[in-house]
């Protein structure tokens, strides 16, 4: 039989709290800096908005959600690494396909491609691995899924920041 959660998060309350609701607070702000951008985004650019635009709001969101389940104080080790595990492998799935676009394209640079291609992915395997962690019952699962979240969100605050830059380019027509 699992134990409940409670001791194992109990000191991670206020991390899942602060992480939980700057998640939620980016996520409004992309739907800001969406309704400034809104005519560059338009038809044409509609790969480019799934590619770049709906990630971060896709990651913010998984980041809201994996910190408001871990403050559900009855969940067991197997219900929570199930939850996270299966979160992290949609994230994972996705995160991929996501990271494959932006390899074959041949005009993103460097940091693009680590900060919407890669760093997702590494965030996801980890969560995956914290899920794990958590079901086997390990104090550990804490650390690592902390370090998965905070991952996820500071590569997409990086992002959000570029995907800002650049609606900010567009709307005043310096390229």
């Amino acid at each position: 039989m699992f134990a409940p959660l409670a001791s194992v998060l109990a000191l991670w309350r206020e991390f899942y709290g602060l992480v939980g609701t700057a998640a939620a607070a980016l996520v409004a702000l992309l739907f800001v800096a969406a309704s400034i951008g809104a005519g560059t985004l338009s038809v044409e650019r509609a790969a480019a908005t799934r590619t770049y635009m709906s990630p971060i709001v896709c990651h913010f969101t998984v980041v809201l959600f994996a910190c408001a389940v871990g403050l559900v104080p009855s969940h067991t080790g197997a219900s929570f690494g199930l939850l996270i595990g299966a979160t992290a492998l949609a994230g994972l799935f996705y995160s991929g396909a996501i990271l494959m676009r932006v390899l074959k394209d041949a005009n993103i640079d460097l940091a693009d491609r680590l900060g919407y291609g890669v760093a997702p992915v590494v965030g996801y395997v980890a969560a995956l691995a914290a899920a794990v962690l958590f079901f086997l019952g390990s104090r550990r699962a804490a650390d690592v899924l902390g370090g998965a979240l905070l991952l996820l969100l500071i590569a997409n605050i990086r992002n959000a920041w570029d995907l800002a830059l650049f609606l900010a380019r567009k709307r005043t027509g310096s390229s």
